[in-house]
């Protein structure tokens, strides 16, 4: 939503200014400019990168302009699936999660949260790494290497369309001149013709220069901005699960696994204890269990 209005700020703060000048909007429709500028743009980028790089720069395009994908009740929703996880496996024991963690979609605990399946990533990152710790075989440090190397592998495959978006970004300027000079090269043939014919194709050239640096620092140059911001903001969420995840590892109760994984959340985002201990409540309230679940495995953990 603020990807829009800020495109329209954009749009209506040039054309305003253009306009009280006493400048002429219809001086600044050249099709042919754009199409120059534009096409070129689209081709180099067609050059440069495959087609897995183009669906996700398409991709990463449509989640700026929806819903932001990690606000506080995601964290929220993320700290209590894991707390209702772990809970399971305290109570009968690591194996009773295998058939959770082989079949999320079919998982009871899972399909409560229908965003979690839908990110096919963090998805895996919990069910891969679950199944390693099933397995019994599982050392803290090396989970935790593990999770690291899949979160830079994921991390430099989601910065992989920020970098195309921002070279092209980088190019328009360029593209810009070219589209200019061509301009420049048509006034030089005209000359000699009237003096209308002749200042319409100069302004026509200089339209090239202005829509290639326009483009670039008030369109694509912030839309691969904001997508890097994205990619930031998906790396925070998955390390979050990492430290809840192998907080529980290194044998903490599902208690303190939250607590930390809750101080790893952005402040912008983070959830108070209270509405942790709430939303963990209410699962606990569903299994019939006592009304202050964090509390008393607080209790426990310590004595």
């Amino acid at each position: 939503m603020f990807a829009i209005i800020g495109i329209l700020i954009v749009i209506l703060a040039v054309a305003g200014g253009y306009l009280m000048e006493k400048g002429h909007l219809l001086v600044l429709m050249q099709p042919a400019e754009l199409l120059i500028i534009g096409g070129a743009a689209i081709g180099t980028m067609l050059i440069a990168n495959p087609v897995r790089i183009l669906k996700a720069i398409v991709a990463g395009i449509g989640v700026i302009f929806g819903k932001p994908q990690f606000e506080k009740e995601r964290y929220l929703a993320a700290l209590r699936m894991m707390y209702e996880l772990f809970n399971k496996a305290r109570r009968g024991g690591m194996l009773t999660i295998e058939i959770d963690i082989e079949n999320p979609s079919e998982s009871p605990i899972f399909q409560a949260y229908p965003q979690f399946l839908k990110d096919k990533h963090a998805c895996d990152f919990v069910c891969d790494t679950m199944r390693i710790v099933v397995a019994g075989n599982a050392e803290p440090f090396d989970m935790d290497q593990m999770m690291d190397l899949d979160m830079e592998v994921r991390h430099h495959a989601a910065m992989e369309p920020v970098t195309a978006l921002s070279t092209m970004a980088d190019s328009l300027p360029g593209l810009g001149i070219v589209a200019a000079v061509l301009g420049v090269v048509i006034t030089m043939g005209a000359l000699g013709g009237p003096p209308d014919a002749i200042g319409h194709k100069v302004a026509a050239a200089l339209v090239g220069t202005f829509l290639g640096i326009l483009l670039c620092y008030g369109f694509i140059g912030p839309i691969g901005s904001n997508m890097e911001k994205a990619a930031e903001e998906e790396r925070a969420y998955l390390h979050v699960l990492r430290v809840l995840m192998i907080s529980y590892i290194k044998g903490n109760p599902p208690v303190i696994a939250i607590e930390m994984a809750r101080r790893a959340i952005p402040t912008h985002v983070r959830p108070s204890f209270m509405e942790v201990e709430a939303a963990c409540r209410a699962e606990a309230s569903a299994e019939t269990q006592p009304s202050n679940p964090m509390a008393e495995e607080q209790l426990a953990a310590t004595s």
